[in-house]
């Protein structure tokens, strides 16, 4: 692999992470109400799933898919479902922070099992594999996940610290209800994104 090559995975992994999507909305969301400690559990988790995901794709899933393209589309509305539930969820929360509140907070496994749902993570997968290492080696899919990592991390933690700063703010139930209506349109209209 090549420096060239290696730099254009991380620029591509930084900009699939770094954009706005339904994970980066919940940490931010989950972040400001809940604070750090949940925040960054939460990314770990959705970091470390999208990085199995992307695996399992690199090693496997990659040549279902390309000879079972019907499961793309299985994928990506069960993604969508999952995430109108959770825009759902936000939108109807009742903004306040008591300590009973804490039970809906997103955790870790909440961020594995979102990423395997998010058709923003199958479809950053399949396009990077396919654009980047077509031939799908195994050095070269480790090597892509490897970058992918902290990009991922870091990125998440961009969203985590947005919603930290926005968490100062929202401190009334009224404010932290706009807040989340406002995040659970922004969520839903997401999913609208990925179906046109």
């Amino acid at each position: 692999m090549t420096l060239s090559l290696i730099t254009s995975m991380s620029l591509f992994a930084l900009a699939a992470s770094l954009s706005p999507g339904p994970v980066n909305l919940v940490s931010l969301s989950g972040s400001a109400r809940y604070g750090t400690k949940t925040g960054l559990r939460f990314i770990t988790g959705a970091t470390l799933g999208f990085v199995a995901l992307f695996l399992v794709i690199g090693f496997s899933l990659h040549y279902l898919i390309s000879h079972l393209a019907w499961i793309t589309q299985v994928l990506q509305w069960l993604g969508i479902m999952f995430l109108l539930y959770l825009s759902y969820q936000l939108f109807i929360d009742d903004g306040r922070l008591d300590a009973d509140s804490h039970k809906n907070a997103p955790t870790f496994m909440t961020g594995a099992v979102m990423q395997w749902l998010n058709p923003k993570a199958w479809l950053a997968s399949l396009s990077g594999i396919a654009a980047y290492i077509p031939s799908a080696k195994a050095f070269e899919v480790v090597t892509f996940a490897g970058l992918y990592l902290p990009i991922c991390w870091l990125s998440l933690g961009v969203w985590v610290w947005i919603g930290i700063v926005l968490g100062q703010y929202f401190q009334s139930p009224e404010k932290m209800r706009l807040m989340n209506k406002t995040l659970a349109v922004l969520l839903a209209a997401s999913c609208l994104l990925l179906v046109v």
